[in-house]
C-alpha cells in the first residue's frame, strides 16, 4: 500500500515532485509515477486537486498545466501516471480495468479507479492534507477515467468531479453493458440515481469537433454517441437528463461550453481551476490567449 510517511517526506518543500508507488490491491510489482505539485502558499487546509491524463500518460504535463492555478490560490496538484508499459490501451487506464480479456468482471478492489482516493487517505494519514474531500478532474482519455470512476466507485473522497473532452461516455444506464453503459457489473437502479444526483461538471470544447484521428474513438458505440466530441459531450447530459426523468430524479449534472478551444488539456485545466476556484468562466481576453488567438 502507499506508505503515508514516504508520501508526506516526498510533499514536505514545495514544487514539482515524482515519487514512484505501488497500489498493491490495484496492481502489486506495477509501478505507478504520482506527478505532484505544491505550492509555495498550500497549507494543510487548502485544496488538494487530482489530475488525470489523457493518452499520452503524461501526467507530468497534466500536473504542470495546474500550477499556474497552485500558485494563485495555494493548491497541491496530484497526477497519478499510469504508463502505457504498465497499464497498455484502454481497458486498463481509459475503462479501469473493470472487465478482463474475456469480458469478465474483475474484483473490484484491483480497479484502477480507486488509485486517487488511496492517495488522497495516504494524504490524510500522512498529515499533508486536513481536508475531507478533494477535487479530480480528468481531460481526454482521463476524462473517460475520471467519470467512470464516479459511477462505479465511492465519489465520497471528491467535492467536486469535471470532466472534459471525453472521446465517449459509459451512458447511466443499466441496459447497456460496460462500458457503454453501466449494465452487468453489479450496480442497482439505487446507484445510477445517486450518480445522477451527483453535480458532476461536463466541460466541452466548442473547436473539438474532429471526426477522425487516432485519439478519436470510432468503435460503434462512440460513433452512436455523435460524430466528434462536442457533440458527444451533450449526448451524454441530454441522456442522463432522460434517464432521470424517467426514473422521477433530479440530475445535478451540468456541462459549460468553452468557446474557441479544441482538444486542448491545457486550456481545459485552466477554465476547469477558474471555475473551480474563481468562481467563473475566464474573461473573453483570457478565452482568445488560451485559444492561441492572442499572446498570453
Amino acid at each position: 500500500m502507499i506508505d503515508p510517511q514516504e508520501l508526506a517526506r516526498a510533499l514536505a518543500a514545495p514544487g514539482r515532485v515524482a515519487m514512484p508507488f505501488t497500489d498493491a490491491l490495484h496492481a502489486p510489482g506495477k509501478e505507478l509515477v504520482l506527478n505532484a505539485y505544491r505550492a509555495a502558499g498550500h497549507r494543510p487546509d487548502k485544496p488538494v486537486v487530482f489530475v488525470q491524463h489523457g493518452m499520452g500518460r503524461n501526467g507530468d504535463e497534466y500536473r504542470d498545466f495546474w500550477i499556474e492555478a497552485a500558485d494563485r490560490h495555494g493548491l497541491l496538484i496530484l497526477a497519478p501516471t499510469f504508463a502505457n508499459t504498465t497499464h497498455p490501451g484502454a481497458e486498463t487506464y481509459n475503462n479501469g480495468g473493470v472487465l478482463d480479456d474475456a469480458g469478465a468482471v474483475t474484483p473490484a478492489e484491483g480497479w484502477a479507479y480507486h488509485v486517487p482516493a488511496r492517495v488522497f487517505a495516504a494524504l490524510r494519514a500522512g498529515g499533508v492534507t486536513q481536508r475531507r474531500q478533494a477535487f479530480l478532474f480528468g481531460h481526454s482519455a482521463g476524462s473517460q477515467y475520471a467519470h467512470r470512476m464516479a459511477s462505479l466507485t465511492d465519489r465520497s473522497p471528491f467535492c467536486a468531479i469535471g470532466c472534459g473532452n471525453a472521446g465517449w461516455y459509459s451512458l447511466p444506464t443499466l441496459d447497456r453493458r460496460f462500458p457503454e453503459g453501466l449494465g452487468g457489473i453489479g450496480l442497482t437502479d439505487a446507484d445510477v440515481e445517486a450518480w445522477l444526483a451527483y453535480p458532476l461538471l461536463i466541460l466541452a470544447g466548442d473547436a473539438d469537433v474532429e471526426t477522425a484521428g487516432a485519439s478519436l474513438p470510432s468503435n460503434p458505440e462512440a460513433i452512436a454517441q455523435g460524430p466528434h466530441r462536442f457533440a458527444r459531450a451533450h449526448n451524454f447530459l441530454r441522456f442522463a437528463r432522460e434517464e432521470a426523468a424517467r426514473r422521477g430524479v433530479p440530475c445535478h449534472w451540468r456541462i459549460e461550453v468553452v468557446p474557441g478551444i479544441g482538444h486542448d488539456g491545457n486550456a481545459m485545466s485552466k477554465v476547469c481551476a477558474a471555475i473551480w476556484f474563481e468562481g467563473r468562466m475566464p474573461d473573453a481576453e483570457r478565452m482568445a490567449a488560451l485559444a492561441g488567438k492572442v499572446a498570453l
